[in-house]
């Protein structure tokens, strides 16, 4: 039986599909069946792991307004252990879309029932929004990883995201929790990112990872390449630093 773990924060540009990525693709490379699920209209999870969003026959959209059976939608990615339902430019509308179907906070969650049994993880990577989109996420979910970058304003909206979490607990999900937060974007050269780090810890206490993913060209190259970071440069401190949080990762399951 897989868990499902939604990847969120409404705040873009804080690493959450870099990450959705490379954890995906560190734990699938560790001998883990993984699902990564691109919800996020912008697809660039989906890119990122070499997928052609042009020629894609079915996506995440056909699960969430076509009632297309996930398993249809479901493709291979360049690692055997690694599947990815991929998201296209169809999905920039669903939102509007989804208003008036019924129970559409549900359609990710029931999609994905059929889907349990053939992983070890789901992940899910959620726009930079707090919209439909990804409260079918954190209904769908398990637990949300919140990655927080460590800038100036890290903690800005992510008052908001946890309401959301708590709204989704209360009258969709009751057993949704927070896995951990993930600080990304670290400068260990910098005051400010030592500011933030002591501010994550503050707020969020024993959620916080205590392994943290640098700035690094590398990791932002290596998406133009359709590749993860750990085919695209394994000697990368970007490469290094997200195989050891998939390590931490797996072991605080």
């Amino acid at each position: 039986m897989s868990k499902i773990i939604a990847i969120a924060n409404q705040k873009g540009g804080v690493g959450k599909t870099t990450t959705a990525i490379n954890l995906s693709a560190c734990i699938s490379q560790m001998g883990k069946k993984v699902l990564l699920i691109d919800i996020d209209p912008q697809g660039n999870a989906s890119s990122g792991l070499g997928i052609d969003r042009e020629n894609v026959e079915y996506s995440v959209y056909d699960i969430l307004l076509e009632d297309v059976e996930a398993k249809k939608t479901i493709l291979k990615t360049y690692i055997p252990t690694l599947d990815i339902i991929p998201a296209t430019s169809d999905l920039v509308g669903a939102q509007v879309e989804l208003v008036n179907e019924m129970g559409r906070e549900y359609k990710l969650k029931s999609a994905l029932e059929y889907l349990k049994l053939d992983y070890d993880y789901i992940f899910i990577d959620s726009p930079p929004t707090l919209g439909i989109l990804t409260v079918n996420a954190l209904t769908a979910a398990d637990s949300v990883l919140i990655p927080i970058q460590c800038e100036f304003y890290a903690l800005e909206g992510v008052t908001d995201l946890i309401n959301t979490i708590e709204l989704v607990r209360k009258n969709l999900n009751p057993s949704l929790d927070v896995q951990g937060v993930l600080l990304t974007m670290f400068d260990s050269r910098t005051n400010l990112s030592a500011d933030v780090v002591k501010e994550v810890v503050k707020y969020f206490k024993e959620k916080t990872y205590k392994t943290m993913i640098p700035r690094n060209v590398r990791l932002s190259e290596a998406p133009s390449h359709g590749k993860a970071i750990e085919d695209y440069d394994s000697q990368s401190i970007g490469a290094r630093s997200y195989k050891e949080f998939a390590k931490e990762f797996l072991s605080t399951e």
